[in-house]
């Protein structure tokens, strides 16, 4: 089962998306901010990680930098999830090393298509 990390500082979106992914068969870890989602990856090495840009105490960007930065977990698929949709912002998420970048509101469908998407191994 694909271990999954959800970044989100707003608990009822982080609560939903944890809940969908569950559903959905995934094994999921969430916390509220950027520092920890760097620490939480590199101690439980998640096979998916998804990262709202805007948390308190490090950013989305700023944590998938660093994530990108540190062989162990430059090679874990990050997903952007964000209201921030203009398009220097997409680049940017995408330049941080982001595999997709997702705009809030979505679909949780959606969602759960782009992991399965990201997950499933590409000859």
């Amino acid at each position: 089962m694909a271990k999954i990390l959800v970044a989100e500082d707003e608990k009822d979106i982080r609560d939903l998306v944890v809940f969908a992914l569950r559903f959905a068969g995934y094994d999921l870890m969430s916390v509220s901010n950027g520092e920890e989602a760097v620490q939480l990856a590199r101690e439980e090495m998640p096979d998916l990680i998804l990262l709202d840009v805007r948390m308190p105490r490090m950013s989305g960007f700023d944590a998938c930098k660093i994530l990108k930065a540190d062989r162990m977990t430059a090679s874990i698929p990050i997903i952007f999830l964000t209201a921030k949709g203009q398009e220097t912002e997409i680049r940017a998420g995408l330049a941080a090393g982001a595999a997709e970048y997702l705009l809030k509101p979505f679909a949780l469908d959606d969602l759960t298509q782009k992991v399965k998407e990201l997950l499933t191994p590409h000859d």
